[in-house]
Formats: C-alpha cells, sequence, structure tokens
C-alpha cells in the first residue's frame, strides 16, 4: 500500500508539470508496465484530479482544470515560494486580497514541514523594512476585469484622473498590463485621442467592458514595459540636464541609477549623461556623490547652483 501511495504521489508530480506524458514513459519513469499507469490514473481521478487523455502517435496523460480544486504536490522550493508570496500579498499593494492570502497562507504553514516552516519564518523573522512608506493600493477587482480586457480583446471604458486631478472619461482598447515596483499602470490605445496612453490603475474609476472587440495590436515601440518605464520617467522628473563626467560609463551608470536616462561612452575615461531630478537644486549637491570630475553642457540653472553650493562650502573650509 506503502509503494502504491508513493508511486502515485510521484505520477501526480509529473503530470503537473505543463507536457502530455506518453503511457510508456510514464511507465519507463516509474518502473511499471502501462497497465498500471492506467490502473492509477483512474485512481487519481477518483480522488479529483481531473487527468486527461489523448489517443494519437502524440497522445498521452496530462493534468487538466476540473471543477473543484484537488490537493496540489509541491515540492520544497515551490512551498516555500508560495509561503513567502502569500506573505507579501498580505501586505501588499493590491486592495482586497490581504484577508484571503492570510487565510491561505495559514492553511499553508499547518502542513508544512518544520524543516520549511523554518525557512519560511526565519526569512520573515530576519527581513526589515526600510521605510513605512507604501505606494498607492489597487483594487483586485479592477486588475482581474482590465487583464480579462486585454486578454478578450474587449473594448473598455472608465473614469480617470490626472495627475492634476482633473476628471474625464476615456474608452479604451486594452493592451498589456505592468507592474513596475508597487505600482500598477494599464497600457492601451486611446480611441478618442487615436494614440497610445499609459494609465494607472489607482487612478481609474467604475472601468467596465462594453462588448465591442478589437483586433490586437503591437505593443508600442515593441515592449510595453519598455514603454512605461520610459513615459514614467518623463513625467517624473521635472529637471533635465546633460553633462560630460570624466569617468568610465559603467562606473558612473552604477552611481546614477535610475536618475540617468541614458549614458553614453565617448572613450575609456569619459561619457555623456542625461539625467533628471525634481530641481536644479535637488541635483546640484548630489553630483558631488560621482567622486568625477563633470561639465554641464546645457544648464545655466544647473550651473548657478553648483557655483552657490561651490561657494557655501568654501566658506565652510575656512571657518576656524
Amino acid at each position: 500500500m506503502l509503494e502504491t501511495s508513493a508511486r502515485l504521489l510521484r505520477l501526480l508530480s509529473l503530470l503537473q508539470t505543463p507536457r502530455e506524458w506518453p503511457g510508456p514513459e510514464l511507465a519507463d519513469r516509474l518502473g511499471v508496465s502501462t497497465r498500471t499507469i492506467r490502473n492509477d490514473v483512474e485512481r487519481l481521478r477518483s480522488l479529483g484530479y481531473p487527468v486527461d487523455a489523448t489517443r494519437g502517435a502524440i497522445g498521452g496523460y496530462r493534468l487538466g482544470a476540473g471543477a473543484a480544486m484537488p490537493p496540489l504536490l509541491l515540492d520544497d522550493d515551490e512551498a516555500v515560494a508560495i509561503a513567502i508570496s502569500l506573505r507579501t500579498a498580505a501586505g501588499g499593494a493590491i486592495a482586497g486580497i490581504e484577508e484571503t492570502a492570510l487565510r491561505a497562507l495559514t492553511k499553508l504553514q499547518q502542513v508544512l514541514p518544520s524543516r520549511l516552516s523554518r525557512r519560511v519564518d526565519a526569512l520573515q523573522s530576519y527581513t526589515v523594512s526600510a521605510g513605512s512608506h507604501r505606494g498607492p493600493t489597487v483594487d483586485g477587482a479592477t486588475l482581474a476585469l482590465l487583464a480579462a480586457g486585454c486578454r478578450d480583446r474587449e473594448r473598455l471604458r472608465f473614469g480617470y484622473l490626472d495627475h492634476a486631478g482633473t476628471a474625464t472619461s476615456r474608452a479604451v482598447e486594452p493592451h498589456r498590463l505592468v507592474n513596475w515596483g508597487r505600482r500598477w499602470y494599464l497600457v492601451a490605445w486611446d480611441v478618442d485621442r487615436d494614440d497610445w496612453r499609459i494609465f494607472r490603475v489607482d487612478r481609474i474609476e467604475a472601468p467596465r467592458a462594453v462588448g465591442l472587440r478589437f483586433a490586437e495590436r503591437e505593443s508600442p515601440g515593441g515592449d510595453a514595459a519598455a514603454y512605461v518605464r520610459q513615459g514614467s520617467r518623463t513625467a517624473r522628473w521635472k529637471f533635465m540636464a546633460r553633462l560630460l563626467i570624466h569617468a568610465p560609463a559603467a562606473e558612473i551608470t552604477e552611481k546614477l541609477g535610475p536618475a540617468a536616462e541614458s549614458v553614453e561612452i565617448l572613450d575609456d575615461d569619459r561619457c555623456l549623461v542625461s539625467l533628471g531630478a525634481a530641481s536644479a537644486s535637488a541635483m546640484a549637491p548630489w553630483l558631488g556623490f560621482l567622486g568625477a570630475d563633470f561639465e554641464v553642457l546645457d544648464s545655466p540653472e544647473l550651473t548657478a547652483e553648483l557655483r552657490l553650493l561651490a561657494e557655501r562650502y568654501t566658506r565652510a573650509a575656512q571657518m576656524p
């Protein structure tokens, strides 16, 4: 009986991979006959696992979707990953799923072996937040509706609040949802404006499908995620400047991080950099952390701020 149970678990583990398994291959993997495989498949079906079978040279067995959720078989790494993900979701940026995630996590922890439970608890206990700031939350039902619109290529209507708080009504052809950090964005074709637009999901109000289908378009720029990153950077920085920096491009790229819009290599020891900040006064002191000489190419405002800063530092250096 124990041997049969162990074999069923091994068979279930194989069937959960997204492919079809020919009977002879399963028999070879488990060291049994194809007749035993057929009997084991019937046992799994009686336990609620929807095992589908197809005939023919390329046919075989695979685990399908059933009317009810049967028990899942997880390996150690999968169980730990799910537990950590559920803990993250319980305090995450998607509203409405915190309680559900917590219930699922409680059920999972009750059956986790102690060795796995210790791994999850260690990660939770020895991980601290660098701050209490949380980004805007989004409604889980809204995300699901937007994703369904992208999948089904169905036009949507919703109210939208822009960054200035102005309310507008939009009709869009949804294309992709993009998750960046703690924010969600919808990339969609704006029907009235006849152009691509990026919508922050937390600013979308009362979305609804209108039943009109559309032909799928190619992602703007060929990459929806890159399109969102570029659009968000343009909107984020109120001040931009170009600098000639006397240091290797790789070193400067690492130091600047997301503030760098572009880094162009001139030679081994120089690069041209475009970077952004909230203002010239915010950028000026921060440039001192580059640890390299630089020249401002196109911003008298930044040059003036650097001059004021240099005078302030000079006075401080001369004080007894």
